[in-house]
């Protein structure tokens, strides 16, 4: 796990600036969504900063939620860390809402892609989704109270996170038996994806349905969420790479950055890439033009980790 740590680090120095600096952004609202398993779990809501722009062209800004990484093991969804991005939003006129879900993999223990760790990860992921999608029923039932609105609604992750709602939005263009827990016209108005994966047991990432927006970023050495695929029989665990080439044959509207010599450090680059989001957010998801960009990013002013080529072995030590 300490190889892990060294993104978090690695978060702080992409802010650009000490995180005692926004410690005083604090939630406007901070809410009980669901219990699960007797576990309570919150959500925190960051209205915009007032007097930031909030509507473009009559049309309102998305709210982004955000699901923390950490492997399916660690994390919690007000690390300081977070902080900077979300003040950065909410200057920008976007709701933020941050959530808990439970942590499927914390008390796992193993080595190594095996039996256990695939079936010990695909349940951690499920509950991941199960408590994605708990967050979203009571944001269409109680968000418009804190001026959030659900069918207006950007899901974004980092890492974990990432494949969390990556797999949230593929259980909704498929309309899966998880996701009856939501009206069946709903979908995201747009998914941001930060080295984030879907997993499948029909031998691929096959969409039953088009999918909403989606903004990917990934580095091409991820070796601990896959920028390739795993597959195993029918089980399908693929990144970037197999799900842009679905995209692009099936002209779905997607944004993919793909980062050369840069592995999972990508999981926490929303700083560096905000022009990115926030031209998706304004261009593919608020107009609904099908804007596709799909481009290999050399950028040096991403740190590198010290940890180099990790894998999942590494990572679950």
């Amino acid at each position: 796990m300490k190889r892990y740590l060294t993104i978090v680090v690695l978060m702080t120095m992409l802010c650009g600036k000490a995180l005692a600096e926004d410690e005083w952004f604090t939630p406007t609202a901070t809410c009980e969504f669901v219990v699960r398993d007797t576990v309570p779990l919150y959500l925190d809501i960051y209205a915009p900063t007032p007097g930031s722009v909030t509507v473009i062209g009559g049309k309102t800004k998305p709210t982004v939620l955000f699901v923390f990484g950490g492997g399916f093991m660690e994390g919690h969804r007000n690390e300081p860390h977070y902080k900077h991005w979300f003040k950065m939003l909410a200057d920008e006129g976007y709701p933020v809402v941050s959530i808990d879900y439970r942590l499927g993999l914390k008390d796992f223990h193993g080595a190594g892609i095996n039996k256990a760790f695939i079936n010990a990860t695909h349940n951690a992921i499920d509950m991941a989704v199960d408590d994605l999608y708990s967050a979203t029923l009571w944001l269409l039932e109680h968000g418009m109270e804190y001026g959030v609105d659900a069918r207006n609604m950007v899901v974004s992750g980092s890492s974990a996170g990432a494949i969390t709602v990556m797999q949230g939005e593929y259980e909704l263009a498929c309309r899966s038996e998880r996701c009856a827990l939501l009206p069946a016209d709903f979908n995201y108005a747009g998914v941001m994806s930060f080295a984030g994966a879907i997993y499948t047991f029909r031998g691929g990432p096959k969409y039953d349905n088009e999918p909403c927006p989606i903004l990917l970023f990934q580095g091409v050495e991820d070796k601990i969420v896959m920028y390739g695929k795993i597959t195993l029989g029918r089980l399908f665990f693929g990144g970037m790479k197999p799900l842009a080439k679905t995209y692009k044959k099936h002209g779905y509207n997607y944004n993919a950055f793909r980062y050369l010599h840069h592995g999972h450090e990508i999981a926490s680059n929303m700083v560096l890439s905000f022009p990115e989001e926030i031209r998706f957010m304004e261009t593919n998801v608020m107009r609904g033009q099908k804007r596709i960009i799909d481009t290999y990013v050399d950028d040096p002013d991403i740190p590198f980790p010290d940890w180099g080529k990790s894998d999942y072995s590494k990572l679950y030590d």
